[in-house]
């Protein structure tokens, strides 16, 4: 999945440091030096420009969903709604208890990385995971309307679902295997 969040890098003007002087270095205004006796003030002008606050960060879509707790609920749910599919949960079949534990502790590193989060994903790449399993289009679509499902139990909003969701789509050609690939395994 391509990564969700990006990075800024600001001008040295916007940190308050214009002309390369240090950001705490601020000289007195013309109006703190007294005119000599007999002369008007020259006009002044305010001081130093306040320097602008750097411009905040969008939050990434991992605090925008609510974080690991809240990506590790959906996942619970969209397995368990996997899991009890009669079309999608003979792939769990032979999957003892650890290993349907380690499949859920990837996912949620991988959700979690792939948004922004902490977290690690130190799975195997998508298509080595899924290749040989025969997944279809069907498999997908089967697949993806359980994500949908559990995101709007949550009620996880639009954005947030779509930016999602266009994630995960982007590993469909990992994952989907078409009859010429299907065939080169056998």
């Amino acid at each position: 999945m391509p990564r969700l969040a990006a990075f800024l890098v600001l001008p040295l003007s916007a940190l308050g440091c214009a002309h390369g002087l240090d950001p705490h270095h601020r000289s007195a205004p013309a109006s703190a030096v007294p005119a000599p006796a007999g002369e008007r003030a020259p006009a002044t002008s305010p001081g130093p420009v306040a320097a602008a606050a750097p411009a905040a960060t969008a939050p990434s879509l991992y605090t925008r969903l609510g974080g690991y707790e809240a990506i590790a609920a959906v996942t619970d749910d969209f397995l368990g709604r996997m899991l009890g599919d009669p079309q999608l949960g003979p792939f769990f079949v032979g999957h003892g208890v650890e290993a349907r534990k380690r499949i859920r502790q990837l996912l949620v590193d991988q959700l979690c990385q792939e948004t922004g989060g902490p977290c690690l994903y130190i799975g195997r790449d998508m298509q080595t995971t899924h290749t040989g399993l025969g997944i279809t289009d069907a498999h997908w679509q089967a697949a993806v309307r359980h994500l949908v499902a559990s995101l709007d139990k949550f009620r996880v909003p639009k954005r947030e679902k779509d930016e999602l969701l266009g994630a995960v789509s982007a590993l469909k050609e990992e994952i989907v295997e078409d009859a010429e690939r299907l065939k080169a395994l056998q």
